[in-house]
């Protein structure tokens, strides 16, 4: 069995920080039964590993586990989400990873406006998170919201407009104007604005924002929340967005010819 003490190395390499924020989806309601319980069944890829770490609801770091979310989204049982596949598939690449939950289900974009309580805990955990001396720096923010957006007719047409400022809001009060955010364009919600949430997410022209499609990933049976199996490939679509996008590319090494 792994040891996943943290030790006082761990705790002084610089992580490699991911927000993790939005509603249910992104904190996760893989393998929820509707009786309200996770079955704890955790996937391969989702299995935790010493060099992912998580801020807990103290703001301190802890090994990283599933369910991410279970002190923050509190009041509603969690289960798998997307960060335990995506910070497997990155860590690799970028060493130790720090994820920051954030995401609490059931939450409108204009809850999470600044200075609604939601975002400010966001801005507070994430500053919480590169605070201590230990170089930890805020690579991107991952964004899965909107389907709470979709009941009307009003919230879906002024969907665009709030989260372009959500986005300028949060990358300046992080103090990171080119934060990388990546978004995942909703797979469920009301049917009647669904499609005018998705053209607003995938309509978004920042510069550094990119957004993923859930449309096809595999619903569970209330036809809202992915399925376990859906978390862990939109996990791995996240990682592909970030690897692709905005991690450090890698360079075969040069061979030096002898002569």
């Amino acid at each position: 069995m792994e040891n996943f003490n943290a030790t006082q190395k761990d705790a002084q390499t610089p992580k490699q920080i991911f927000i993790l924020s939005g509603q249910s989806n992104m904190a996760g309601r893989g393998g929820v039964n509707k009786h309200k319980h996770w079955d704890g069944v955790v996937p391969p890829p989702c299995r935790p590993d010493p060099s992912i770490l998580r801020l807990n609801a103290h703001l301190h770091w802890d090994p990283a586990r599933e369910p991410l979310h279970s002190d923050i989204d509190a009041k509603k049982t969690c289960g798998v989400g997307p960060g335990m596949s995506f910070a497997n598939a990155v860590r690799e690449r970028v060493g130790i990873v720090g994820l920051v939950p954030c995401a609490v289900g059931g939450t409108a974009i204009k809850e999470w406006a600044r200075g609604a309580h939601l975002y400010e805990n966001m801005v507070k955990r994430a500053n919480a998170a590169v605070k201590g001396g230990d170089g930890g720096e805020i690579k991107a923010l991952l964004w899965y919201q909107g389907e709470s957006d979709t009941s009307s007719q009003h919230d879906a047409e002024s969907y665009k407009a709030h989260m372009e400022k959500l986005i300028h809001d949060v990358r300046a009060d992080l103090h990171s104007p080119s934060l990388p955010i990546i978004q995942v364009a909703i797979a469920s919600g009301d049917v009647k604005y669904m499609e005018k949430v998705r053209e607003a997410q995938q309509g978004i022209d920042i510069p550094n924002v990119v957004c993923v499609d859930a449309k096809g990933l595999e619903l569970k049976e209330d036809h809202l929340h992915l399925t376990t199996e859906a978390q862990v490939e939109l996990g791995h679509l996240l990682a592909d967005a970030y690897l692709k996008h905005f991690a450090p590319q890698q360079h075969p090494p040069t061979s030096v010819s002898s002569s």
